[in-house]
């Protein structure tokens, strides 16, 4: 067992984590044939079998199964332990991983980016683009900025402030199609909405009145799919108050709607805020941020 190669435990416990070949592939940033040839090669090494070949692909057998709690723990250990060391670099320069929603990525942070890359020149910036909730402990980021309360052990965490969400349409969908005046005139309209998610039906609910997937036209669960949908002028839909005002044709309706507005954390791992490049980046991406929120960018 000590002769097994730490990527071929790291290859084991994001299959054991994500069911698939393919998805551990993802995952990881490699290929699914590497992938495979990585479990073979675990196998060979132990002298043991871990895995059931079927037609849906790779099932664990009751070893894995042990296996897996303390191949995880380990992969945590080493997590913390190159926290610690990228927490106590002194150095302003390297690089920040910064992940947030995709609507936060494409389209407020290229703004608060462009004065924090002429303060550190010298740090490079990877931006992750997504929607899914990127785990900091194991390093898939170094900063996050969330639309919600961050809930993971050993952050630190600031709320930035609050961003309202308003109806909105392109003027031209408006001169086409009309302006809703009433809450019951937007039923009659073409409603572009989340698809498998139900984010939207359920603020609507909080708001007092029922929509279901099927009223909802235009369907797709990429909010920024959503925002380009809304400036073609193809519907109405629910956006960021900040970005419609700076968004050209876009137009506020129905502003007796309040739906809940959203929460913006920024966060970081407890180990990486005493480096001086995470504290650096993590300072000034959370006053861009809430000069974004306060208007003043």
């Amino acid at each position: 067992m000590a002769d097994a190669d730490w990527a071929l435990w790291r290859s084991f416990s994001a299959v054991m984590e994500h069911g698939t070949l393919s998805g551990a592939a993802r995952a990881l940033g490699a290929s699914q044939p590497t992938l495979g040839r990585h479990i073979e090669a675990l196998e060979q090494s132990l002298g043991i079998t871990l895995f059931e070949r079927t037609l849906q692909g790779l099932k664990p057998n009751d070893t894995a199964i042990r296996l897996y709690e303390p191949v995880k723990a380990a992969r945590d250990a080493l997590a913390e332990a190159s926290l610690v060391a990228a927490g106590a670099n002194p150095e302003l320069s390297g690089s920040v991983r910064i992940t947030s929603s995709l609507v936060m990525c494409h389209y407020v942070l290229p703004h608060v980016l462009l004065d924090l890359r002429q303060r550190f020149p010298q740090v490079a910036i990877e931006l992750v683009p997504s929607d899914s909730v990127e785990n900091l402990l194991l390093r898939e980021a170094d900063i996050a900025v969330r639309m919600f309360r961050p809930t993971q052990l050993d952050l630190i965490a600031k709320k930035l402030g609050e961003t309202p969400l308003v109806a909105t349409a392109h003027r031209s969908y408006l001169d086409r199609r009309g302006t809703p005046t009433r809450l019951t005139d937007l039923f009659a309209h073409d409603l572009i909405g989340l698809d498998k998610s139900n984010l939207l039906i359920a603020g609507a609910r909080q708001m007092g009145f029922e929509l279901n997937r099927s009223q909802f036209l235009l369907r797709t669960d990429s909010q920024t799919n959503i925002w380009e949908l809304a400036k073609a002028g193809l519907g109405i839909t629910f956006a960021q108050t900040m970005l419609v005002n700076r968004t050209q044709g876009m137009v506020t309706v129905l502003p007796e709607l309040k739906p809940p507005s959203l929460e913006v954390w920024l966060c970081t791992h407890r180990e990486l805020f005493v480096s001086r490049r995470i504290r650096a980046i993590y300072d000034r991406l959370g006053e861009g941020i809430t000069d974004y929120l306060q208007g003043r960018l």
